[in-house]
């Protein structure tokens, strides 16, 4: 009896805890950890947490400006066997001229959407309808008299990404649905470049470990008439060891040149350069 019993146990010891995991592969995951199509690391509109110091050469503002992001995307169900995705993007990302006494606001840009991916192995495909809308600062506005600009939208967009030894090529593009003003054009190109290296640099105490990243993010409109505006970042990011949900932090050089990435200003170029940390969450 002792023996049976035993062996009653030792089966179900050896038993269960494979069939619960096949239970769990087979179930819908609510508010799931990570990304199935990873945030792009040098788009300017990727919704994440960030502060920024740019040296800005234009025809709206010249000298230093601060920009700072607030938001993230957040998964909120994944399929079975991690195949679909759907989540929640939204983003308010602003700009502030650090020459003026009050560091006056100059623009900020509103975004949320809601990305479908969909991953197999090393490929990954984002569909998105997202919605944008941008304001001059009160500030800016009495001080520069500019041009306002209702610039409001609705958009779809689809990227498809595949993943080789540490780096991600990326490409797609968007299509403007609905708009004001009511000529704009509504194609856009967008492609990147992201790479990160598979060895550590080292751990930095409780920051984790720090490995080398790098990306290029290119985007055509056919507004400014398939004019690229280029958005490159290299830095060091640290990864906490212990995280389930792969938090990460970043310190980036970055570059910017092209038609202005901030939506009040899309018809003017706005060149940059500067330092900025950002936060994955």
């Amino acid at each position: 009896m002792t023996l049976r019993r035993a062996a009653i146990v030792l089966g179900f010891w050896l038993l269960v805890p494979p069939l619960l995991r096949a239970q769990h592969a087979t179930r819908t995951q609510p508010l799931p950890a990570g990304h199935l199509f990873s945030p792009l690391l040098a788009d300017p509109k990727q919704p994440h947490f960030f502060a920024a110091w740019l040296w800005v050469t234009s025809p709206v503002v010249t000298g230093q400006v601060a920009t700072v992001g607030l938001g993230e995307e957040i998964a909120l169900i994944r399929s079975p066997r991690r195949r679909w995705e759907l989540s929640v993007a939204a983003g308010v990302f602003s700009q502030f001229n650090m020459e003026t006494r009050s560091n006056d606001l100059i623009n900020t840009d509103f975004i949320i959407g809601f990305p479908l991916a969909y991953r197999r192995n090393a490929v990954s495909v984002r569909a998105r309808i997202y919605h944008q809308s941008s304001h001059l600062g009160d500030e800016f506005i009495l001080n520069n008299n500019p041009t306002r600009v209702n610039l409001s939208f609705e958009a779809a967009e689809l990227l498809v990404a595949a993943e080789l030894r540490g780096f991600r090529v990326y490409g797609g593009g968007e299509y403007i649905l609905r708009h004001e003003p009511s000529d704009l054009k509504p194609g856009l190109l967008h492609a990147g470049l992201e790479y990160r290296h598979p060895r550590r640099l080292g751990r930095v105490g409780a920051l984790g470990d720090a490995s080398i990243v790098a990306a290029l993010d290119a985007k055509s409109t056919q507004e400014r008439r398939w004019r690229v505006g280029w958005s490159g970042r290299v830095g060091i990011e640290f990864r906490p060891t212990t995280d389930e949900a792969a938090r990460r932090l970043s310190i980036q050089l970055q570059a910017y040149g092209g038609p202005a990435p901030y939506g009040q200003f899309y018809q003017e170029n706005v060149p940059s350069v500067g330092v900025g940390i950002h936060f994955s969450l």
